[in-house]
């Protein structure tokens, strides 16, 4: 290709592709995250009961699994500068279907610890930041739109998975299972081999090329901050506290709320239905908290995702079952829209340039606090034999998460 043609953005393929990969960024977290973090959780009580472990120290793989991915994000965005997107994802949906098949052979706490880092790495090669990356080269205009697009794949994953593996675990038994489960991961090999690519590589121009636009849509701009710059920011700082108290919240809720409806008295359907509702909402609001973003005030959206979060969770904390299904709808629609106003605010408050490395920044301290929180939990419930404090612990934080979130503001100056 000519480094010096005009790209197109005329074109058929040039309106349709970036919507192409928004769908692809979609895919991609759908598998990913519902294979490493959400639908994985509908094995636990099986996992469980066939090796009788504490559940502190059974959740502990999670805390394993972003710890691993959040050291590993801040050189996410390098990698994808000096290899690109598409490498990564390949790698990593290839190393996925390989952790997926010697998931099913283990026999002790050990091994469950390794593959749950290698899956670490699958999030780091194939998860939140390559996504987002994807999906946002190829639109200056409606990127929050994309972006919410995007997004509603890491909810995605948690409505799609359980219901199949439970589906497969009768027939099949948990091991078999996580072999038949793993052929999502080759599914996505073979996506992201014969559709990933980026605007430079087809000569097309991002959607919105050329067209006068403001905020998120910014193309790259000098006046963009540096990684520097945006960390020495309140607002920065700010972000990043609301992006760790809510996945410590959210994740903790997420990846024991399978077992917390068994222990209610739930059957294992009724259970997998609470998980589809938390993660269903979720679907939904991602993309439209991400459309609105593109026509109201993103600041207003933010908090008020952020309060609904709050009012959802105190629902769920005061144990009462006439409030549980409420609380869970509240909880998930609030979360969907936060996750992806976190990402947008990142692209939004401090510019598109160094996109990766602050995105990749907020990525390792959030994902370290999911971990602990979804270790933490476990903890609890293992010490007072219920989630309740575990619960009033996340309506603190989203609280604060809350007051914090009158200090994230627009940096750039344009």
């Amino acid at each position: 290709m000519d480094a010096t043609a005009t790209p197109d953005t005329t074109s058929t393929k040039a309106r349709i592709y970036p919507w192409v990969m928004a769908a692809m960024a979609l895919t991609v977290l759908m598998i990913t995250n519902g294979m490493t973090t959400t639908g994985i959780t509908a094995f636990d009580e099986s996992i469980l009961k066939e090796f009788g472990w504490k559940r502190g120290e059974f959740k502990f793989r999670d805390l394993v699994t972003l710890i691993t991915a959040g050291l590993l994000a801040p050189l996410a965005g390098y990698f994808i500068d000096k290899i690109g997107v598409r490498t990564l994802l390949l790698f990593g949906s290839a190393l996925l279907a390989v952790l997926y098949y010697l998931y099913g052979k283990i026999s002790s706490l050990t091994e469950l610890y390794l593959i749950h880092a290698g899956f670490g790495l699958v999030l780091v090669c194939a998860g939140l930041n390559i996504a987002v990356v994807m999906s946002s080269q190829w639109f200056i205009k409606a990127r929050g739109t994309a972006i919410g697009i995007a997004l509603v794949g890491s909810s995605l994953g948690g409505v799609v998975f359980p219901p199949i593996i439970l589906a497969l675990l009768p027939a099949h038994g948990w091991r078999e299972a996580f072999a038949l489960v793993g052929l999502a991961s080759v599914l996505l090999f073979i996506l992201a081999f014969f559709l990933v690519r980026s605007p430079t590589e087809l000569n097309i121009g991002p959607l919105g090329l050329g067209q006068p636009l403001k905020g998120a849509g910014r193309p790259p701009s000098p006046d963009d901050l540096t990684y520097q710059q945006a960390i020495r920011t309140v607002s920065f700082w700010a972000l990043t506290f609301v992006a760790m108290a809510s996945f410590y919240s959210i994740l903790s809720l997420a990846l024991h709320l399978f077992l917390h409806m068994r222990g209610l008295g739930f059957d294992a359907k009724t259970a997998g239905g609470a998980m589809g509702l938390l993660f269903g909402l979720g679907l939904f609001s991602k993309f439209l908290f991400g459309f609105l973003s593109d026509i109201l005030s993103p600041k207003l959206v933010f908090r008020s995702n952020v309060a609904l979060m709050v009012i959802g969770l105190v629902l769920m904390a005061t144990q009462n079952r006439d409030f549980l299904w409420a609380g869970i709808a509240i909880t998930g629609f609030g979360w969907g829209g936060l996750y992806t106003l976190i990402q947008y605010q990142a692209v939004n408050n401090f510019g598109v340039t160094h996109t990766g490395k602050i995105l990749g920044t907020i990525t390792m301290l959030d994902a370290i606090a999911g971990g602990l929180g979804i270790w933490l939990t476990g903890v609890m419930f293992d010490k007072f034999g219920s989630y309740n404090n575990a619960f009033w612990v996340f309506v603190v934080l989203m609280s604060a998460a809350f007051l914090a979130s009158f200090l994230v503001k627009r940096e750039i100056k344009n």
